[in-house]
């Protein structure tokens, strides 16, 4: 069972920026996601990309202010946020699935994947 482990969440102003993390226990062929819980909302995409390399994906709402990125001699993903507006306030996830890098294209929704963390809130204040 691939074990994953988030940090960096917490309050910020809006305009402010955050870096998340996410240890991944088994890292070699997998596709990583990113996703987010606001209250009362279904978990969402916010940006994926296949542990292998290639290119990224992300959701409409964060394109130009969020950026996905990985260390694979750390087997930690990251999620830099910048520019963060109030609507971004909402449990952020790491997710992960064994996938070819041609699969991980298609996963967008959270039924695609099948390990999690346990999540890391932030908030952004205005």
């Amino acid at each position: 069972q691939v074990q994953l482990m988030e940090s960096g969440g917490g309050s910020v102003q809006a305009g402010g920026s955050l870096r998340l993390s996410c240890v991944v226990s088994e890292y070699d062929s997998r596709c990583l996601a990113w996703f987010r819980q606001a209250q009362a909302r279904e978990r969402e995409i916010v940006a994926r990309i296949p542990s292998a390399g290639g290119p990224e994906y992300y959701a409409n709402s964060v394109k130009g202010r969020f950026r996905i990125s990985q260390d694979k001699a750390k087997n930690t993903l990251y999620l830099e946020m910048n520019n963060l507006k109030s609507e971004d306030t909402a449990m952020y996830y790491c997710a992960a699935v064994y996938s070819t890098i041609g699969r991980c294209y298609a996963k967008v929704v959270a039924v695609d994947f099948d390990s999690w963390g346990q999540g890391t809130q932030v908030t952004v204040t205005s």
